[in-house]
C-alpha cells in the first residue's frame, strides 16, 4: 500500500467470509468483480484513502469458490475505529456477498500468507438421484451411488508430503519438471449426520430427500492451484468403482495431469480455516 508521506501505518488482520458465486475469484482483476476488489474499495471509502490499499490473503480462491475462514492483512493509516467498529463499517458496504467476521490490530511481522501454518478446505458432494435446489449453489451433485469406505481409503494415501504435480494446474511459464510438494496433515470424508466414512458400511444411505450430503475435509500446510478440486474428482471416481487406492497412488507418481478427470465443480469448494499456530 502506498502511504501518505510521514503517516503512521497500522496492520489489520481481517477474517472474512464470502459467496464465491458473486465473484471471478479472490485476486483483484480489472473490470471484473473480485473479492479483493470489493474489499479494497470498501477500505478506500472507510479509511478515506487516496488509492486502493494492497491486500494479502492466506490463500487465493478461484472463481466460484467460497470462503468462511479467509484471512487477509492490510496496512492502513490511523482509523477512528476499533475492531468491531471497522467490522460494522465494512459490512455496511459489503454484506451479504462478503462479510468481515472480525478485525484485529496486529504487529507488522504478521503476514496472512507467510505466517499461516495450515489451511483447511471443505468440499460438499450431494449424492442423490435428484438435484437439491438449496444445495446446488454449494455442492456438486453426483447421481451414482458412492462407496464411502473406498473413498476414505484412497484419501488416506494423501497423508504426508507428496509431489502433487498430477493434481495441480501449474502457473504459466514455470518449469514443468519442478516438483510441487505439499504436506497433507489431515483428510477425511464425513456424511451429513456427522459420522465418518471410515466407520460406514461402504454404502450411502438415504434421508427423507433420498440422498446424502458428503463432506470432504483436507488440511495441508499449503495448496496449489485446483489441487482440492482435482483430488475430489479422483476420489469420487474411486467411489464410483472407477479406481482404488492403487489408482490414486499411481496418479500421484505420474506427476502429469494427462490421465486425470476434470476437476470437480468450483461451487462445492470452501476455504474454512487458516491456522497460525
Amino acid at each position: 500500500m502506498q502511504q501518505v508521506p510521514g503517516a503512521a501505518s497500522q496492520r489489520w488482520k481481517l477474517l472474512i467470509a464470502y459467496d464465491g458465486a458473486a465473484f471471478r475469484g479472490f485476486a483483484a482483476q480489472p473490470d471484473v468483480p473480485t473479492v479483493a476488489g470489493a474489499l479494497r474499495q470498501a477500505l478506500v471509502r472507510t479509511a478515506r484513502l487516496p488509492e486502493a490499499p494492497f491486500i494479502t490473503c492466506a490463500g487465493r480462491t478461484d472463481a466460484g469458490v467460497h470462503a468462511r475462514g479467509q484471512v487477509v492483512h492490510v496496512d492502513l493509516p490511523p482509523l477512528p475505529y476499533d475492531g468491531p467498529g471497522l467490522v460494522r463499517a465494512l459490512n455496511r458496504q459489503l454484506a451479504p456477498h462478503v462479510v468481515v467476521l472480525s478485525a484485529d490490530e496486529v504487529g507488522p511481522e504478521f503476514d496472512a500468507r507467510r505466517s499461516a501454518m495450515g489451511r483447511t478446505y471443505r468440499y460438499l458432494v450431494w449424492n442423490a438421484a435428484e438435484q437439491d435446489p438449496l444445495l446446488a449453489p454449494i455442492a456438486w451433485h453426483v447421481r451414482d451411488p458412492l462407496d464411502l469406505r473406498a473413498m476414505q481409503g484412497a484419501a488416506d494415501s494423501l497423508l504426508g508430503s507428496h509431489d502433487f504435480r498430477s493434481f495441480c494446474r501449474r502457473a504459466p511459464e514455470t518449469d514443468a519438471s519442478a516438483p510441487i510438494v505439499r504436506r497433507v496433515t489431515r483428510v477425511r470424508w464425513i456424511v451429513d449426520d456427522g459420522s465418518e466414512a471410515a466407520d460406514a458400511d461402504g454404502t450411502w444411505g438415504g434421508d427423507a430427500a433420498g440422498g446424502r450430503l458428503l463432506r470432504f475435509e483436507i488440511t495441508a500446510t499449503s495448496f496449489c492451484h485446483q489441487m482440492v478440486r482435482s483430488l475430489v474428482a479422483s476420489l469420487v471416481d474411486v467411489g464410483r468403482g472407477k479406481g482404488n487406492v492403487a489408482t490414486l497412488v499411481a496418479r500421484l507418481r505420474e506427476v502429469t495431469r494427462t490421465s486425470q478427470p476434470e476437476p470437480a465443480p468450483a461451487q462445492g469448494l470452501c476455504l474454512v480455516r487458516v491456522d497460525y499456530g
